[in-house]
């Protein structure tokens, strides 16, 4: 498959990553029944696993590493980080206040990401 044409799933699917996450959270933020719902809990897993295929093909084809490169390093810590923080924020979380908490630093690990992408720099608009 082709690079651009990679990349293009990829940011298709992380554009609908985020909006699937960022509903999911208005929902548990009501309390909603709507996140019970077959088609919540089996997309978002299936949009992820695209998005986590086309970046493995993308760094395969690109020969960019992480570790060798430090942007892909800090998108993969911050990845990390992003899926600890969904899952206290969705599922794991006692509390609606740390549900909550949880959910808005997702948001803004996530922003952090496509920052760290568009810049290819660790430290977008400071380095």
């Amino acid at each position: 498959m082709d690079y651009l044409l990679l990349k293009q799933v990829h940011m298709a699917s992380a554009a609908i990553s985020f909006s699937l996450f960022l509903l999911r959270g208005l929902w548990m933020l009501r309390n909603s029944p709507r996140l019970r719902a077959l088609w919540v809990r089996i997309l978002p897993h299936l949009n992820d696993t695209l998005l986590l295929a086309s970046a493995i093909a993308m760094v395969v084809i690109s020969r960019q590493y992480p570790i060798e490169q430090h942007w892909l390093t800090a998108k993969l810590v911050a990845l990390m980080l992003y899926i600890v923080l969904g899952m206290v924020a969705l599922k794991r979380g006692r509390t609606r206040t740390v549900r909550t908490l949880a959910w808005l630093a997702a948001l803004g690990v996530f922003v952090y990401i496509v920052a760290v992408a568009v810049s290819r720099n660790p430290l977008p608009g400071i380095g």
